[in-house]
């Protein structure tokens, strides 16, 4: 029986590194089919947001998971997903960015495919920038190493940001249900 979608508001765009469409354990193309509001492109490069993500779209309403070497512990006051200022510092008060956003970008891929992504799209830095400070560690951690206890799967990161963004837990659930499917399968 097919999983319902899920009518999400925040839309999630995933840039994906075409190396990572290889890997067998890979969450981006599952937690696409899960959402209402999603895409999945592979690449390595686009001009902008708006082509990337399909259609017009205003920079200044989005978030880009940032991979830079933010420490979220000592950063965040016990939040879960950290809006970064333009100096790199933690904003004292992100909830007015964080309910004004229409979507987030999330790199998938190795952290050194992800980087090469964040390099090649210098656009990433006209989203506000969010660091993700998960209060466990990646579900997935116990298939794949994880270079840092704040790295989480694509499909991880973006349950965590749809729990705080969204108005109710439901696309948070069903990515992370679907997560221990495919972590199940895999150890079949």
């Amino acid at each position: 029986m097919p999983e319902a979608i899920i009518d999400n508001r925040l839309f999630v765009l995933v840039l994906q590194h075409p190396q990572e469409r290889r890997e067998a354990l890979a969450t981006a193309p599952a937690m696409v089919a899960l959402l209402h509001r999603a895409r999945l492109v592979a690449g390595l490069s686009w001009p902008n947001l708006a082509r990337a993500l399909g259609h017009e779209a205003d920079p200044r309403r989005w978030g880009g998971l940032y991979l830079g070497s933010a420490r979220p512990k000592a950063l965040g006051q016990g939040r879960e997903v950290i809006v970064l200022g333009r100096d790199g510092e933690p904003l004292a008060d992100p909830e007015p960015i964080l309910k004004r956003l229409d979507g987030i970008v999330l790199l998938d891929g190795s952290w050194k495919e992800a980087k090469t992504l964040w390099w090649r799209n210098p656009w990433l830095l006209k989203l506000h920038r969010l660091v993700v400070n998960p209060p466990a560690p990646a579900r997935i951690s116990h298939l794949r190493r994880e270079p840092r206890r704040e790295a989480l799967s694509t499909l991880e990161a973006a349950a965590l940001v749809l729990r705080h963004l969204e108005p109710g837990p439901a696309a948070a659930d069903a990515l992370l249900a679907a997560l221990d499917r495919l972590m199940a399968g895999q150890q079949e």
